[in-house]
């Protein structure tokens, strides 16, 4: 997972505005919870938190699984629920214009503007 884009605001517009690929929202996500692959490529948990490592042993798509993109969403702290918007000025998607994909997408991009936030990455 070294070819992952860099962790900024330009990556986060670019998986709201679906132009990262799916694979690559997951593995960005999978990254910064600590999953990592070991030179088998099997799954090293040993940097996953305890609630994701023993609920998703093998990392969650969170574009496609519903509970998984629910638990990223409840890990947000209440007070990083609306960084996409406070931070980024996102005002959603327009009505017929989104789907369940797009909302996960959205769900993912606000997961790891969080991280920034509580890593101090994520400018003012």
């Amino acid at each position: 997972m070294s070819d992952l884009p860099a962790l900024n605001t330009e990556t986060i517009w670019a998986i709201i505005n679906d132009q990262v690929d799916d694979h690559t929202v997951n593995q960005l996500v999978w990254h910064y919870l600590g999953y990592r692959t070991t030179a088998t490529s099997e799954w090293d948990l040993t940097q996953v938190v305890p609630e994701w490592r023993d609920e998703y042993p093998e990392p969650p798509n969170f574009l496609e699984s519903r509970p998984a993109t629910m638990k990223l969403t409840r890990s947000i702290p209440q007070q990083n629920k609306q960084l996409l918007k406070e931070k980024l000025g996102f005002k959603g998607y327009k009505i017929g214009e989104f789907g369940p994909r797009q909302t996960r997408r959205a769900t993912a991009a606000n997961w790891l503007l969080n991280y920034m936030q509580l890593s101090g990455n994520l400018p003012d």
